[in-house]
């Protein structure tokens, strides 16, 4: 199994040091354009390797795609950060040229790879990928929903005061401020509804500091957060290596489900070693469905900012 992260910022970093720590590759590869940083951070990591107990032959490059050469899965965090009072959306315009120069350069050495994404605008930039990678729809994944899912579990858990393990809640739709949409209805401790316990005042601010937990760390660190979209990153990339049949809720190319076409949004899916297998229908409510069907509409409206940049 090879594993390569592209981008050795902070959120790539995390990413490729919890696949490291977990062993989910034999060989995992750190790519950056700048000088030294992939180089360095392996370096680093590896220097953990003795005292975290893993065994992960490590490898840094400065925008040398040859060392890539024959990945299994591909994570990219490549593109600029989000800074304070940005939106995901504003980064369209730099990023999408980042995305697909990084997806083309990857393809010269890796035929058949998982792609896995993280970059922001994360729906466009998936639906990006999509297109220019040509291969199985199965095999291209945005990350967002798995991101904004234990964000949603997090606030859940400190609302309720309650081990976050015992709390299973799920985020679909755009991986954006406004086009997020927590699963109230469905959200569990234990497998009971989590509207036992919390009222409908606290369960709304739940919802509502979920869909703003990106840009309220942003504010808070003044840039994009690392530490939970690199566990996320990781986890995703864990239940594809590992086979695990993990429902998750990941952004892939709608076909019919959930009443939507030509688009790249976050679903509850099945994880396993082939790339997402199967989307779960979660038999949304009129209201959910609405909701999900003006997500759609506003990740489609910024997918068509592509058609008028130069890429």
């Amino acid at each position: 199994m090879k594993i390569t992260v592209v981008g050795a910022g902070a959120v790539g970093a995390t990413c490729a040091d919890n696949i490291a720590r977990k062993e989910l590759a034999d060989e995992l590869v750190l790519l950056d354009i700048k000088e030294g940083i992939a180089e360095g951070k392996t370096l680093d990591m590896f220097q953990t390797a003795s005292l975290l107990g893993f065994d992960t032959k490590l490898v840094g490059s400065t925008n040398d795609y040859s060392k890539t050469a024959n990945s299994d899965v591909v994570v990219i965090t490549s593109g600029l950060p989000r800074k304070p009072g940005m939106t995901r959306e504003e980064l369209i315009g730099v990023n999408a040229g980042i995305v697909k120069s990084v997806v083309e350069n990857i393809l010269k050495f890796s035929k058949n790879p998982i792609i896995v994404i993280i970059s922001n605008p994360m729906d466009t930039m998936t639906y990006l990928a999509k297109s220019v990678a040509e291969l199985d729809k199965h095999r291209i994944i945005g990350m967002g929903g798995t991101l904004d899912s234990a964000r949603f579990k997090c606030y859940l858990a400190k609302a309720m005061d309650v081990s976050i393990n015992d709390i299973h809640g799920t985020v679909i739709g755009g991986h954006g401020d406004t086009t997020m949409i927590p699963l109230k209805r469905l959200a569990t401790y234990n497998g009971v509804p989590v509207s036992q316990f919390l009222s409908t005042e606290t369960l709304d601010k739940v919802a509502a500091d979920t869909m703003v937990g990106g840009a309220t760390l942003t504010g808070l660190l003044g840039t994009s957060a690392w530490y939970a979209p690199g566990a996320a990153g990781a986890a995703l990339v864990e239940a594809i290596v590992r086979d695990e049949k993990k429902i998750m809720s990941c952004c892939v190319s709608l076909d019919g489900e959930y009443g939507q076409s030509d688009i790249c949004l976050g679903v509850p899916v099945v994880l396993g070693k082939n790339g997402w297998e199967k989307i779960v229908d979660y038999q949304l409510t009129e209201d959910e469905q609405a909701a999900f069907n003006k997500s759609a509409d506003a990740v489609r409206n910024m997918n068509s900012v592509l058609s008028t940049l130069s890429l």
